[in-house]
C-alpha cells in the first residue's frame, strides 16, 4: 500500500508539472465566422526562468487584410495599432480598401512585464474576418527583457503536427444563414423573441411575487393580532 501511495503521488507531480513544450502563444477562443467579427485574447506565457515578457507584436495579414482592430486597455502596456497601404487595392463588403492595419504591439512601462511562471492576456477586436478561408494565423513576435525575441509564425504542417514555435490562429467557419455579421456567435430574430419573451414573464413573476408577499404579510399580521388577543383573554379569565 506505502508503495502504492508512494508512486501515486509521483504520477500526480509529473501529470501536474507543466512542460515548456506545451505553452506558446495563443488566442482564445478561437473559433469565429466568416465575413464576422472576432473578438478574443492573445494568451502569453513567460517561459524562460531568467527574463520577464516586455512586448508582443503582431503581424497581421494583407493579402486579407482586417479594416478594423480595437485593443481593449491594459495597466503598464500601451497598444498601438498600424495602419499601411496595400500594394494591392481589395473589396471588402463591397467596398474598395487601399489601406488596413498592419500590426499589433503592446509594448511594457517601465518596471512592468510578464513575469517568470506568469501570463498575459491582450485582447482585441478584428474586422471583418476574410470569407472563404477557414484559418486566420496571425504570426506574433515575444521580446524578453534581455533582448531575446520568440518568433511564434510556424503554420501547422499537412500532418496536423504541431510546430516549435505554432503561429496563433483563428479557425472560421462558414457562415450559417441564421447568423448576422457579428462573428461565431450570430443573433437571430427568434432568439430576439425569445429574450424578450423571457423578460417579460421574468418581470410578471417579479409582480405576482410581490403581490404574493404582501399577503402573505397580511395575513401574518392578522395571526398575530389574533394570537395577543387570544393570550389577553386567557389571562382575564385566569
Amino acid at each position: 500500500m506505502r508503495t502504492l501511495a508512494v508512486l501515486a503521488v509521483a504520477g500526480i507531480a509529473v501529470l501536474g508539472t507543466p512542460t515548456i513544450a506545451s505553452a506558446h502563444v495563443s488566442a482564445q477562443p478561437a473559433e469565429f465566422t466568416q465575413g464576422g467579427r472576432a473578438t478574443f485574447a492573445f494568451r502569453v506565457p513567460n517561459e524562460r526562468d531568467n527574463a520577464g515578457t516586455t512586448k508582443i507584436e503582431v503581424t497581421l495579414p494583407q493579402d486579407t487584410p482586417l479594416t478594423s482592430v480595437r485593443t481593449k486597455p491594459l495597466a503598464g502596456w500601451k497598444a498601438e495599432a498600424v495602419k499601411a497601404k496595400l500594394d494591392k487595392p481589395v473589396t471588402i463588403a463591397g467596398k474598395e480598401v487601399t489601406e488596413a492595419f498592419k500590426t499589433i504591439t503592446w509594448t511594457a512601462e517601465p518596471g512592468v512585464k510578464i513575469g517568470i511562471n506568469e501570463y498575459q492576456e491582450f485582447f482585441v477586436a478584428l474586422g471583418t474576418l476574410p470569407e472563404g478561408k477557414d484559418k486566420l494565423e496571425l504570426p506574433t513576435k515575444q521580446t524578453y527583457e534581455n533582448g531575446e525575441v520568440v518568433d511564434w509564425s510556424q503554420a501547422t504542417g499537412a500532418d496536423g503536427k504541431e510546430p516549435e514555435h505554432p503561429a496563433p490562429a483563428l479557425k472560421l467557419a462558414p457562415k450559417k444563414a441564421t447568423e448576422d455579421d457579428h462573428g461565431g456567435h450570430g443573433t437571430t430574430q427568434a432568439a430576439d423573441s425569445h429574450a424578450d419573451t423571457h423578460e417579460a414573464s421574468a418581470a410578471g413573476s417579479d409582480k405576482t411575487a410581490r403581490y404574493l408577499g404582501g399577503a402573505g404579510l397580511a395575513v401574518g399580521a392578522l395571526g398575530l393580532g389574533f394570537g395577543v388577543g387570544a393570550i389577553l383573554r386567557s389571562r382575564r379569565k385566569a
